[in-house]
């Protein structure tokens, strides 16, 4: 099994005792706030946190028409399914049928490793063509989301934001696939 790569922020810490006092007790983080940078709490990251990670550890991949690994790149369903296998949940590889997984939530309900999906390109289209992986705090504005995109400019596995870009006019919808986290305040 291949290594994961985790961002710093979400490593777990290693153990070892001190005898320096802390400020506040110790929280669980999200993947929004681990994006950002801020360190995660001992007892380490959540499944929803983990999904995120792993995400991100893909960023840089070349984009690759209907492609599926790490190996040979990623269009943005087969980035899903790579990143989702990884925890054993199976996911389509396809967009179409993406937007049939799990459960619809609104926008502003969108967690981490909530899957967000878009139509494509043509602003004529009104079918599901592009996909991504939430990496935003639930409410968090703008929404961000990390994805394999075909875009001319910076193409491959990226984190973009849907405000204020035209993934705002192609939102179709969030899908929830992962059960809450507990650690997750509504």
């Amino acid at each position: 099994m291949p290594r994961l790569n985790r961002p710093a922020s979400l490593s777990r810490r290693t153990a070892g005792t001190s005898t320096q006092p802390t400020a506040a007790p110790a929280r669980s983080i999200s993947a929004g706030a681990a994006l950002r940078g801020d360190v995660q709490a001992p007892g380490g990251p959540t499944r929803s946190d983990s999904v995120v990670a792993f995400g991100l550890a893909q960023r840089g991949t070349p984009y690759a028409y209907a492609g599926s690994s790490p190996l040979t790149g990623f269009d943005c369903s087969g980035f899903i399914r790579y990143t989702f296998a990884r925890f054993r949940i199976a996911v389509p590889h396809s967009t179409a049928l993406l937007i049939g997984v799990g459960r619809p939530v609104a926008r502003h309900e969108a967690q981490p490793g909530d899957i967000v999906v878009f139509t494509g390109t043509d602003t004529t289209s009104t079918t599901p063509g592009h996909a991504g992986i939430v990496v935003s705090d639930r409410g968090e504005v703008p929404l961000r989301f990390v994805h394999a995109s075909s875009a001319r400019r910076e193409p491959g596995v990226k984190v973009s934001q849907v405000e204020g870009t035209d993934y705002e006019r192609r939102f179709m919808q969030v899908r929830r696939v992962l059960e809450p986290d507990p650690n997750t305040t509504p």
